[in-house]
């Protein structure tokens, strides 16, 4: 073997290498937040069907995905730009969750509630503070098995649809199950 013949299967081993570590990462942390995040209900918004299916997978909307004005605290930012809200969600009376405040900075922990970070969002400066602000949280689409989403496209409209989602420390959240009248439709494995 010469050298240079040398010198790229060695390259292609580490290039491979670095692909599983980074491959390997995505998926443990992933399990981490699934297997010991806080558990939160959540109810899902109606969605207009026609939009809900795309190929194998589904659009969730949520309550929370619509933050009202009234619930931040601390100052909007002043000038427009990416930005990235930080929600507190309690347990509600009915057993979901709901926003009890929001912030623009990072919100500390309390007892009784979690913090959930929206994904990156474009802010527009804005001198009314009353406008509710629309966030995704990166738990809006799930894949399921191919024919199966008309089901839950039918839930969505009447409300029976609902979703687990596990939140980590760091406000990260990822659907651990749908459930169709409170019974698990889909769970999502560990690995």
């Amino acid at each position: 073997m010469t050298r240079s013949t040398l010198r790229l299967v060695i390259a292609a081993l580490l290039v491979a290498g670095l692909q599983t570590g980074v491959l390997g990462y995505m998926i443990a942390s992933r399990a981490a937040i699934l297997r010991s995040g806080a558990e939160v209900l959540l109810k899902t918004a109606p969605v207009d069907p026609r939009d809900l299916l795309r190929g194998d997978y589904v659009i969730l909307s949520y309550d929370i995905s619509s933050v009202p004005g009234e619930s931040l605290v601390g100052p909007r930012p002043a000038l427009s730009g990416w930005q990235v809200l930080s929600v507190r969600l309690k347990k509600q009376p009915d057993g979901f969750w709901g926003i009890s405040e929001s912030s623009y900075t990072d919100l500390p922990p309390s007892p009784g509630s979690v913090v959930l970070k929206s994904t990156p969002f474009y802010y527009y400066a804005s001198p009314d503070d009353s406008q509710p602000v629309r966030v995704d949280y990166g738990i809006e689409r799930y894949y399921v098995p191919e024919g199966e989403g008309r089901v839950l496209e039918q839930a969505e409209g009447t409300e029976a649809l609902s979703v687990a989602i596990r939140v980590s420390s760091s406000g990260v959240g990822q659907i651990r199950s749908l459930l169709l009248n409170g019974k698990p439709a889909y769970e999502e494995p560990l690995y």
